[in-house]
Order: structure tokens, then sequence, then C-alpha cells
């Protein structure tokens, strides 16, 4: 972004009131260069468990181009988030926080989501923001590597009994390609007709679809009811794998309305590519 696209911005809110009222007020913060990574724990009040890490991708367009979404897929784990920062993570800013609202008397029980970026000055995770949720489409790539049982472990949460948990993760990698109708993020026609969704799944081991934003029209068929409409999620051996799985399924699926990215995870895979020829040198 230029300095000329920040004014606009700016103008776009306090001048031609993009965004209403809500858009009267702006913040100016601190300008944080470096990649976004997504982390998880449970929660039971005054003990936290780590979830396993994701990195999604925000922007509609392949290449990180375009207009922010909610989402336009996912991947876990991130190859960003080694080991020793997801320590780092744990003990400097999920734990002082859920320590900090017990000491206020405002204890949490539930799934914390930090937004990090690690800074690329100095490769130090920072935090951006809170939600008090999964994420989506994170959760889309977390639950399927998941191989505790996720009701009894939520329990725990509500037990307050977190310490006595220890979640089992497979080894395998997942990504997750959210379908979005056309137009999206932006205005888009609702009640389009998605086709050979079963036969998609079916046809490609490891594959989930997720529905998000269909229905059903008076004829049985599937249509489009939202913005960002399925997910397509697929287990591989590496990130390699899952991707090429996940885009087998999506393009079997019958949807002239309906688009998606063509690189979901292409920072994973360069990872592993880097990783790959540094191991053979």
């Amino acid at each position: 972004m230029t300095l000329d696209d920040a004014f606009d911005a700016v103008d776009s809110m306090l001048v031609d009131r993009a965004f209403g009222a809500a858009g009267g007020l702006i913040i100016v913060e601190e300008f944080l260069d470096g990649e976004e990574v997504s982390f998880f724990a449970l929660v039971d009040g005054e003990y936290a468990v780590p979830l396993a890490s994701a990195q999604d991708h925000k922007r509609v367009g392949d290449g990180d181009t375009g207009p922010n979404t909610g989402g336009m897929g996912a991947y876990s784990p991130a190859p960003l988030l080694t080991s020793e920062l997801e320590d780092l993570v744990m003990n400097t800013i999920i734990l002082p926080t859920v320590k900090g609202m017990e000491k206020e008397g405002c204890k949490f029980v539930g799934v914390l989501y930090a937004g990090l970026i690690l800074d690329k000055r100095t490769q130090m995770p920072k935090l951006l923001e809170y939600n008090v949720r999964f994420g989506d489409p994170e959760c889309q790539v977390l639950i399927p590597r998941l191989q505790s049982d996720l009701a009894s472990t939520l329990l725990a949460a509500c037990k307050g009994e977190l310490r006595k948990v220890s979640l089992s993760w497979s080894n395998e990698a997942a990504l997750v390609v959210v379908l979005a109708s056309e137009g999206y993020p932006g205005k888009y026609k609702k009640g389009t007709t998605i086709g050979n969704l079963e036969k998609a799944e079916a046809a490609v081991p490891g594959t989930k679809i997720f529905h998000a934003g269909t229905g059903l029209d008076s004829h049985g068929n599937v249509i489009a009811t939202g913005g960002r409409v399925l997910g397509v999620t697929a287990l591989g051996r590496n990130i390699v794998e899952a991707q090429k799985r996940a885009y087998q399924a999506v393009d079997q699926i019958h949807w002239p309305d309906g688009f998606c990215r063509r690189d979901i995870g292409w920072r994973a895979v360069s990872h592993l590519q880097e990783h790959e020829k540094a191991v053979l040198e």
C-alpha cells in the first residue's frame, strides 16, 4: 500500500462514510511488517492447552492481491511457527492473558484465538488481536488433524480440568480451499446452483467438504446463499499432497458462479521446498 492509498482509505471512511457511523473514528497503529499466523489455545479459566498452528489467506486474489476477506483458505501446521516459537507464544502471550483475566475476576473458558504477526525485523511474535472462538477457515484444518476426542476435551475445559489433558495430533498436513460466490467480498448473487459435491468428496482420498453458505432449493438442489460458501479440506502426508488433493476435489465441483484462489498454501509449500533443498545441500 502506498501513502496515496492510505489517504484514499481515510477519505473513504471519514469523508465518503463508506462504513457509516462505524467508520467515523479511525485509529492509527504501529505498522508491523511480516507474516501473520493464527495460534489457538483451549482455556479452562486458569490453565491453557495449545492447539495446532494454522495460517490463512485473507486476500481475495492469487498472490495475496485484492481486498481482505474472512479467509479464502488455510493450512495446518504453519511451518513458520516452530516449537520454540509456540513455547514463546504460550509463555509470553497466552498464559499471561489467562492469568490476567483470572486476576481481574473475569476467568475465561473456551477457545482463545490469537492473531499474531512474526515481525520481519526481529522474527519475534507480536499479538495483533484476540478472538474468543475458532477461526474460519482455520477450524477446518485444525479439527481434521486432531486425534483426541474433541467433546471430552471441551468438557474438561468446562470443568477446569485441562491439566489432565494431553492432546494428540496427526502428523499429516491439512489444507482447505474456500469456494466463494463470484463478486465476493463485494456484491454477489445468491441462489446459484452447485453440483457434484458428493462425487467430488468421494473421489479424492482424505477430503471433506464443509458447507458454510448453502441451502436447498425447491427441487432439492444445493444452492449458494452467502459469500463464502464451501470449504474443501484435504489431508496429506505433507502440505504439497494436501494441496494437490484439495484442488483435485475443487475441480470436480460444478459451480460456474463460484470461484476460489488457486494458490492456497503457497507459503508452506515454499518453506517445505527450501527445507528439502537445505537438507540435500
